[in-house]
């Protein structure tokens, strides 16, 4: 399911006991790239998911971008263990998320540069 992070445990498909592929922005100054993981939050109408990435999600991901984070979150910690990200700029993104994007864009912080 494609969930906006202000869908999480709202709307039906979008529980944090399933898959899902979660939609947001990368939130201004939350990313932590560490050796073994990335840690970020994703924002989305006023609210935020703590998400962790094995790995470096590479390309132009960044903060202030939206993104589709593919993964489920842990029970234990509340975090959204991804394993795959799509930045806003690929043509699979766009493709696939095309009405979202537009809100998403309107809600980004704007990158320093």
């Amino acid at each position: 399911y494609y969930c906006n992070v202000d869908e999480v445990g709202v709307r039906s498909g979008c529980d944090e006991g399933r898959r899902l592929r979660l939609q947001g922005t990368v939130a201004e100054g939350s990313v932590v790239t560490g050796t073994a993981a990335t840690m970020f939050d994703i924002e989305f109408n006023g609210e935020s998911v703590p998400v962790e990435y094995e790995g470096e999600p590479g390309g132009i991901f960044r903060e202030c971008l939206p993104v589709v984070v593919h993964g489920v979150f842990d029970q234990s910690t509340g975090l959204f263990l991804g394993d795959r990200v799509e930045v806003k700029h690929s043509e699979e993104y766009v493709a696939v998320n095309d009405e979202r994007l537009t809100e998403a864009e309107a809600m980004a912080c704007q990158p320093s540069a």
